[in-house]
């Protein structure tokens, strides 16, 4: 009888653990997916921004080119340049927050696998 109560303990054990691993197994891969999103979102708003400093000293240099009146000039320039800070204040603001989301998902992670 002992005996018998003891192998459906571990048995149960067993079972626990088993389940225990397949929901963290579950998680980890939930997790690495979130991950592989984020970091992909930061790469395309990174070449976004490129591109768009890239159009916008294009054009600043050929409206520079093509209108030689000074007035013109200077205001082109300080567009140019606010973009420059807008685009840059983008990049910070999306970067900060994806590792923020990353940071917390790994903190959730770490937490129920230590609690599972």
């Amino acid at each position: 009888m002992i005996w018998f109560l003891a192998s459906c303990a571990v048995g149960a054990k067993r079972r626990t653990l088993a389940i225990a691993v397949r929901r963290t197994t579950r998680l980890v891969v939930v997790v690495a997916v979130v991950v592989v999103v984020l970091v992909i979102v930061v790469v395309v708003v990174v070449v976004v921004v490129v591109v768009v400093v890239v159009v916008v000293e294009v054009v600043v240099v050929v409206v520079v080119v093509k209108v030689q009146e000074v007035m013109v000039v200077v205001v082109v320039v300080a567009v140019a340049k606010v973009v420059h800070v807008v685009v840059v204040v983008v990049v910070v603001v999306v970067v900060v927050v994806v590792v923020v989301v990353v940071v917390v998902v790994v903190v959730v992670v770490v937490v129920v696998v230590v609690v599972i």
